[in-house]
């Protein structure tokens, strides 16, 4: 829509021109009665304080969003769709991969995937998230729900293409999907290769993912470094780290790379993952839910990756809350380095707009309020208990209350591509009760289906499990 938005602070996020892009941005800028003009194809036109830009766009219609604070949209960098809510709990990763997680891949069905990712994605924008990594199945269904909710969305599909993985999508399945949809939606969904683990796939299919990616200028999406179990096992099986084994086998050619997780890193693949420009997906909520430690995100900031925060899937993290993964992220830095000053606030708002946006490689479209990008942006609530007091100037709090208070439902306004999908807090771009229930019918079955398959395994999968992935 072609208008001026107007607030009581504007946060545009944008980094100092003078910086490298790979260092802690100047992200502090904050505008006090502020505006964004939006243009008729869904672009930013102008940002700076409302006299100004009403001024110099007097045709616009002004919409007065009193109370609310302007500010990108989150950029969730790593997500699975899913119905497992609560149901998964409990286990380290690699046992509860095996026990809970690829059994329902064996039976899940392309209706309940795309249920899935139905009310993922609408509640991924009730929260404030306007862009999601998304690495699921069935993924027809994922781009028709997020072409339908007006989500910006990047789809990696969970491939395997390995004889013990069967069960997962293909590469000619991806590369199916990146020629149906990468591009479509207006330029909102994207279509990257995913590969579930190096370990889920042979060498030939290695190759095969980058030459995908090459091909048709897309990126690649995996997760590495997860767990020590991951660190262990891959230098068993090649004698080398995970991110080095990536390296070597050539999977980090691809045109853009993000890696999830990177939680146990050393000092070479951190260089490595420099070097080459690898985005980071971050996950701290995921990653304490499972045990699987802290990512060294201050190491790696401070070696120019540009790392981003995600989500991981709801099974493993129990909601899609970007901004309780703001305050999760600061805390467990602080908490794990025995460090208060630890990942600031202002480098937090960072990770989960601008940052995230380099991790992609999509800096050039999103993650800051700047004339020429996308209209992806978000009005949060500053008329709420969590945003008082809501100081300017020498006592300063406003990044502080965003990372450390707010919480998703204090979104008020969701826009993407400078369509309003959410409104006054509600889901205008789908019948959100509907979603839901549809969800809630097709659960039954799938737990059904999974429940049969482990019962008619010869050996029951059991705690410990991970140890055969070492053999």
């Amino acid at each position: 829509m072609k208008c001026i938005l107007r607030a009581d602070y504007v946060l545009p996020m944008t980094a100092d021109a003078a910086q490298p892009v790979t260092t802690h941005p100047a992200l502090n800028t904050v505008i006090a009665d502020g505006a964004v003009a939006i243009d008729a194809n869904g672009r930013i036109a102008a940002v700076g304080d409302a006299a100004t830009v009403i001024g110099q766009h007097p045709d616009l219609p002004v919409r007065h969003l009193r109370d609310r604070l302007l500010m990108p949209g989150l950029i969730n960098t790593h997500c699975h769709s899913g119905l497992l809510r609560g149901t998964a709990e409990g286990l380290p990763v690699w046992d509860w991969l095996q026990q809970f997680i690829d059994p329902m891949h064996r039976v899940l069905n392309a209706e309940e995937a795309e249920a899935a990712s139905w009310l993922c994605y609408a509640e991924a924008l009730l929260s404030g998230t306007t862009t999601i990594v998304d690495m699921w199945r069935f993924m027809e269904g994922s781009a028709r729900a997020a072409s339908g909710l007006g989500i910006r969305a990047v789809l990696a599909p969970y491939v395997a293409e390995h004889p013990d993985h069967d069960y997962f999508e293909t590469l000619d399945t991806n590369e199916k999907l990146i020629e149906r949809w990468h591009g479509r939606a207006d330029g909102r969904i994207n279509v990257w290769v995913g590969l579930e683990h190096l370990f889920y796939a042979v060498p030939d299919a290695w190759r095969r993912a980058v030459s995908i990616s090459r091909a048709h200028g897309t990126g690649l999406h995996t997760h590495s470094n997860e767990s020590r179990f991951d660190v262990e096992a891959t230098l068993k099986r090649y004698a080398l780290r995970p991110v080095q084994a990536l390296e070597k086998f050539g999977l980090l050619d691809a045109p853009k790379v993000l890696l999830a997780h990177c939680v146990w890193l050393s000092d070479d693949e951190i260089a490595i993952l420099a070097e080459r420009r690898i985005g980071v997906a971050h996950n701290p909520i995921s990653n304490m839910k499972l045990a699987s430690g802290a990512a060294p995100v201050e190491r790696l900031l401070a070696a120019g990756v540009a790392v981003g925060l995600g989500t991981d899937g709801e099974k493993e993290n129990n909601n899609l809350d970007m901004f309780e993964e703001m305050k999760t992220a600061s805390l467990l830095a602080k908490f794990s380095g025995l460090d208060a000053a630890a990942l600031d606030a202002w480098s937090v708002c960072g990770m989960a707009t601008l940052t995230g946006a380099r991790a992609l490689g999509m800096a050039d479209q999103i993650g800051s309020l700047e004339p020429g990008k996308a209209a992806d942006l978000i009005a949060v609530r500053t008329d709420t208990p969590r945003m008082t007091p809501l100081l300017t100037g020498r006592y300063l709090n406003l990044h502080h209350n965003l990372v450390h208070a707010v919480q998703g439902g204090d979104v008020d306004m969701t826009m993407v591509n400078g369509r309003t999908v959410v409104e006054n807090g509600r889901l205008l771009s789908a019948d959100l009760r509907a979603l839901i229930d549809r969800a809630n019918a097709l659960v039954p079955g799938l737990f059904e289906r999974r429940a049969r398959w482990l019962e008619g395994q010869r050996k029951p999968v059991r705690r410990g499990a991970e140890n055969s992935l070492l053999d």
